[in-house]
């Protein structure tokens, strides 16, 4: 049900068996293997929990300093990463519903940061080590609903990456030695249109894309005011094998691989404003590109029986497209004569979060909590359900355990619901603090990562 047979047997590259186990164990990046926000259903989740009483909590870590990125787990151990400041602590402001939400101006100067990266045992959820990747004052400011360790952490068997933006992008190995690190300069993340050069750092928003690791290599996407590119370096060494420049404002996309692309080639697939693409893994030779969507794109794009969900929602448009992964060229949204387009919607995109596809149904689900299911295939809408009171807005992505799907406020709300064409929330719990990351998930084990927590969801004992 999670993963079709098409997909497990060739757009994953590990053998069946071992894909499977780990499909289930580790969550190596943001929202897990492809982003896909899904882990096969061994070790059934909880749906129910309460943790005030710690019941159904198998721990709860106090986690120092500001930070949405989301923890990743690879065996036993859950890694992630948090920007200190070193003078006072730092303040989230700007929740949905809260005065001043959606005002662009960047919060003045902090003063210095310590970059941390952490490692946890995933059973009792003690730190076993924390390492300081990087000191100094950020070399940008930030929103007020944003931080300066955004960027979830990617990890495999040797190594884990932490990312800071303008602080660089660090790996370690799973002891906490350093291996390398790469200073990419400044990455300013802003405004993308309209903003007086003299005023820019007043709309400093904060860097977001995450890392990727797909066997050998890292993945980046940055794109920025000033020079956009994409990039794709060494694992082994931080070395850059290629870079290809993109003509896009800023953006807080993480990028996708999908590995049976147009003529065999294995291509990554970036979300974008100007430029919505994919280019070849091994050289960055653009395969397709879509110009036109929202002007501050958010998702990720995600991959479903040969169809690319790409959507974004801000700006004159909001659109949801469903692309062939075997799109070629300059293509257009016009799904009536572009067959590279299988349909589209120009003004039902959502915004903040990446969505779900699941058993032929894509869930997509709005900042203010409006929840939207499409046929994957079609485009036809299936059902249209608000989550909650629609007091609390969703910046985290959704996740998929088994049957259940599980949507976060920024309230701390967790809304389960029964995956299906139709509506159904099977509960909701309160995690306590207010949650503006993605959880992940290995053997039915929830990660959330709260305002100053992660917290361990154990799974149903069957």
């Amino acid at each position: 049900m999670l993963l079709t047979s098409i997909v497990l047997a060739g757009s994953l590259c590990l053998p069946a068996s071992q894909d499977s186990f780990q499909h289930h164990r580790d969550w190596p990046q943001f929202r897990g293997h492809r982003a896909r926000g899904q882990s096969l259903p061994r070790g059934r989740a909880a749906t129910h929990w309460d943790v005030a009483s710690g019941k159904g909590v198998a721990w709860r870590t106090p986690i120092a300093g500001l930070a949405h990125s989301s923890p990743v787990v690879w065996g036993q151990r859950v890694f992630v990463t948090t920007a200190v400041r070193v003078d006072g602590e730092a303040r989230l402001s700007s929740l949905y519903g809260s005065e001043g939400y959606g005002a662009g101006d960047s919060v003045p100067d902090e003063g210095e940061h310590s970059y941390r990266l952490l490692c946890l045992d995933k059973s009792t959820g003690k730190v076993l080590w924390g390492r300081e990747a990087h000191r100094g004052v950020p070399l940008t400011k930030r929103h007020p609903k944003s931080t300066h360790a955004n960027s979830t952490p990617a990890c495999d068997a040797k190594r884990v990456l932490a990312f800071f933006g303008s602080e660089g992008l660090h790996a370690f190995d799973h002891e906490g030695e350093k291996l390398w690190s790469r200073d990419f300069g400044l990455l300013d993340a802003g405004a993308p249109n309209g903003i007086d050069p003299s005023e820019a750092d007043q709309y400093q928003w904060g860097f977001a894309a995450s890392p990727v690791l797909y066997e050998d290599k890292v993945l980046v996407q940055c794109d920025i005011q000033g020079q956009s590119f994409l990039t794709v370096l060494d694992a082994d060494t931080g070395k850059e094998l290629w870079r290809v420049d993109r003509d896009e404002p800023p953006t807080w996309c993480t990028p996708q691989v999908h590995e049976t692309a147009a003529g065999g080639k294995r291509q990554i697939i970036v979300n974008g404003y100007r430029h919505i693409g994919g280019y070849d893994l091994e050289s960055g030779e653009e395969i397709w590109k879509l110009v036109g969507g929202g002007d501050v794109p958010v998702p990720t794009p995600i991959v479903d029986e040969e169809l690319i969900y790409i959507t974004s929602a801000h700006g004159r448009v909001r659109p949801i497209y469903a692309i062939h992964t075997d799109a070629k060229g300059l293509i257009t949204a016009d799904a009536k004569n572009d067959e590279a387009m299988e349909w589209c919607h120009l003004n039902r995109g959502i915004y903040m979060q990446t969505p779900l596809v699941d058993d032929g149904l894509l869930y997509a689900c709005s900042d203010g909590g409006v929840l939207v299911v499409f046929d994957a295939f079609s485009g036809e809408g299936l059902y249209r359900e608000r989550l909650g009171d629609g007091r609390s807005g969703f910046s985290g992505s959704a996740v998929q355990a088994g049957e259940y799907l599980y949507f976060t406020a920024e309230s701390g709300a967790v809304h389960v619901l029964r995956a299906g064409t139709e509506f159904g929330e099977v509960a909701v719990n309160e995690l306590g603090e207010t949650c503006l990351s993605t959880p992940a998930i290995s053997e039915g084990h929830l990660f959330f990562r709260t305002r100053h927590h992660l917290v361990c969801v154990e799974p149903v004992e069957d």
